[in-house]
């Protein structure tokens, strides 16, 4: 078999964990399918004898592609939420198709261009640090201290997000839902933090439980919506319906029993994809 032939079967076999490797660092499934693209555009202009081994090769060219996109967003306001997977929620069953957490999310959002690759290449992927340098194009030393760095930034930002409890964000979820529908935004407050944050699709974050609150009651009412008990990212969330038809997905975060942050999406296209039969109870 010729040597590119082969490389394309190698390619096809890894391209699942490039996937993988490019999701979390740039939050878009269609970026990431790019980044994979524009990789195996590169492996295939060079001699495929010079390439030991095309997985590791691969995470690193990858890698390198991904940062470039990382820096280039640098500097400009992030007003995309990052792309989720929203599955059925069923009793008793774990999210079989989130391949990032969206408490992961949020905290890979706080990062860095260059700290989000450190972790994700470094914790995620388990790429030993000196092939995370030569992505970076640092010293062994700086990236391992950068590395470390993020990860504690991660840590500390997921254990702000402390409650694992399926159950109980699921409670706090249906309690924001019913009160969005009863057009309460007093009774809404109550079950978000003090300095609860809204996000969505095309805004700059709202800060505040009362401006929240009565944010997501002025965008849920009118035209009789519904809510269905969905996970977005492997979390309990909300998908929004009106007359059978999807309006928008609601993603949480909790800390300290209240919900701290919701995440809207409302990009048309993102919501067509979706399948509100399927989504339903």
């Amino acid at each position: 078999m010729p040597d590119h032939e082969r490389q394309a079967g190698q390619f096809e076999h890894l391209r699942p964990r490039m996937r993988a490797l490019a999701y979390p660092l740039l939050g878009s499934f269609d970026e990431a399918e790019e980044a994979v693209r524009e990789a195996w555009v590169r492996l295939g202009r060079i001699n495929p004898e010079e390439v030991a081994d095309v997985s590791a090769w691969l995470a690193v060219v990858t890698g390198r592609v991904c940062l470039g996109l990382l820096d280039a967003r640098a500097g400009r306001p992030r007003l995309r939420l990052p792309d989720v997977v929203v599955e059925p929620e069923r009793s008793g069953e774990e999210s079989q198709a989130a391949p990032v957490g969206l408490a992961l999310l949020i905290a890979l959002d706080g990062l860095a261009p260059a700290e989000r690759v450190a972790f994700v290449l470094h914790d995620l992927v388990r790429l030993h640090v000196d092939q995370v340098a030569t992505v970076l194009e640092r010293t062994t030393a700086d990236t391992r201290k950068l590395a470390e760095q993020a990860s504690r930034r991660v840590r500390e930002a997921r254990e702000a997000d402390g409650d694992d409890r399926p159950a109980a964000r699921r409670r706090l979820v249906d309690a924001f839902c019913a009160a969005v529908l009863d057009g309460a935004p007093a009774a809404l407050a109550a079950v978000l933090e003090p300095e609860a944050e809204l996000r969505a699709d095309g805004w700059h974050p709202l800060r505040g439980a009362h401006e929240v609150a009565e944010r997501a009651v002025a965008l849920c009412q009118g035209g009789g919506p519904a809510f269905a008990p969905v996970l977005v990212a492997g979390s309990p969330g909300a998908l929004v319906t009106r007359d059978g038809v999807p309006a928008a997905v609601l993603g949480f975060a909790v800390r300290a029993g209240r919900i701290s942050r919701v995440h809207l999406l409302l990009a048309p296209e993102r919501l067509a994809a979706l399948d509100a039969d399927a989504l339903g109870p």
